[in-house]
């Protein structure tokens, strides 16, 4: 009997082990990156004014985008600012990404390690909770070694974090956000300087021997690159007014966006929203083909996530398209149509109506001069005695057939079949529906 009850233990703790490891394994898939991999990876951007992190964040989601946009930049590294960014405004990049260019020493710099740029955006999108919380903790070791304070460049303060919301999801966060979290800011709101440091020293002692931070200086040959020993180097001034519509929610592990400004810049995608600020959301249309982490799973789980709705509102409005729209509904509502009479198709073949005249009129008046002079021949003579004749033979026979028709139709009503007639032309009509030979 002992044996027995030992095997019934044995068989239910193998029963359980799917149960202890279940969640472990699915907080694993979720959570790809854990927080010395993220320390590891944020080291080298933690620093930067929180505006210019945020964007930074959004952008390297779209891989390959930013790819295109570190190229455009090589090929202009003098242009910069807002300025550079209405540059690029018709190129079909996500919005995030065309304001970098506002900053080429950041997409020049990380658009030459498109794995950090991978990975670094795949994590965002998996964990953003995690990735912030990380930028704190570098922020205050950073402080705590003297080499984080305000400046000239920036101006940089701690505050208490934003509650952080009721979670969605059963997936426990890797860490905790922080009471105080740290802001940096440019210390004169359009003029950004971008830091550029060596994080195996900025941090002070690193804690993970097992995951040294990245370290990528500028590459040799531009006008940003300089050397940097264990301090923080500044770039050169940028004056932007608009270019960073970005901001952080820390403690929330959140990006957002400064509505007027974002207008301000991307004038052909504005959001049609009455809102002064509106998250973020990650729009998978086009994320290229650079696979998600995770693959059509990971696909499918960000479009539920970014639902269409809030993701169209995001990407903003086709502003020529919107301005027809508006003229057409003015068009309609200055001829006594209303917004609300009458179906979508009827409004729709009205304006298509009302359209095609003057279309039609400017084509009659584009015809060729050959094209009229014929038409007038052919009407030519329309009025002569012999043309009033043939008129009068084709009007009489036109009567003929139609008796015939009425007396066919009364035949078969009645049961009978009506008597051949001789019709004008010199043939015989049947009756009955028979077929007619001319």
């Amino acid at each position: 009997m002992r044996w027995i009850a030992a095997a019934s233990g044995l068989l239910r703790g193998l029963l359980l082990l799917p149960l202890l490891f279940a969640p472990v394994s699915q907080a694993q898939d979720a959570k790809p990156f854990s927080n010395e991999q993220l320390e590891q990876m944020t080291a080298q951007v933690a620093l930067y004014p929180d505006a210019l992190l945020a964007q930074l964040f959004m952008a390297t989601t779209y891989p390959d985008d930013f790819a295109a946009a570190a190229r455009w930049s090589k090929a202009h590294p003098d242009t910069k600012g807002d300025e550079a960014v209405k540059m690029v405004e018709n190129e079909p990049w996500d919005p995030s990404v065309a304001s970098l260019v506002a900053f080429p020493e950041v997409l020049i710099t990380l658009g030459d390690k498109p794995d950090w740029v991978r990975n670094m955006g795949d994590a965002f999108l998996a964990q953003p909770e995690d990735v912030m919380n990380a930028v704190q903790r570098l922020r205050l070791r950073a402080q705590q070694a003297g080499n984080l304070k305000s400046n000239e460049q920036i101006k940089v303060a701690t505050q208490a974090a934003e509650p952080a919301p009721a979670p969605t999801t059963t997936v426990v966060r890797q860490s905790s956000p922080p009471p105080q979290v740290i802001v940096i800011e440019p210390a004169q709101p359009t003029v950004v300087y971008v830091p550029a440091y060596n994080p195996v020293y900025v941090y002070g002692p690193w804690p993970y021997a097992a995951y040294p931070p990245y370290y990528y200086p500028p590459p040799p040959g531009y006008w940003f690159s300089r050397a940097v020993a264990t301090g923080i180097a500044w770039g050169v001034a940028i004056g932007v007014h608009n270019a960073l519509w970005g901001g952080c929610h820390w403690g929330r592990g959140s990006v957002n966006i400064n509505v007027n400004r974002y207008n301000n810049i991307n004038v052909n995608r504005r959001l049609d929203i009455n809102h002064t600020s509106a998250n973020w959301n990650h729009n998978v249309a086009r994320r290229g083909n650079t696979p998600y982490r995770g693959g059509n799973a990971t696909r499918q789980n960000l479009e539920r996530k970014y639902q269409a709705g809030s993701r169209e509102q995001y990407r903003g409005r086709d502003v020529s398209r919107d301005a027809s729209r508006d003229r057409a509904a003015q068009t309609l509502q200055n001829r006594g149509v209303g917004a609300g009479s009458g179906s979508a198709r009827d409004r729709a073949q009205q304006m298509s109506r009302e359209g095609a005249r003057p279309q039609q009129m400017s084509r009659d008046a584009a015809r060729p001069a050959h094209q009229a002079a014929s038409r007038e021949n052919v009407l030519r003579g329309a009025d002569s005695p012999k043309a009033r004749a043939e008129i009068n033979r084709g009007a009489a026979s036109s009567s003929h057939l139609q008796r015939d028709r009425s007396a066919g139709s009364a035949a078969q009503r009645g049961g009978g079949r009506a008597a051949p007639q001789r019709s004008p032309g010199g043939g015989r009509a049947g009756g009955g529906g028979g077929a007619r030979r001319r």
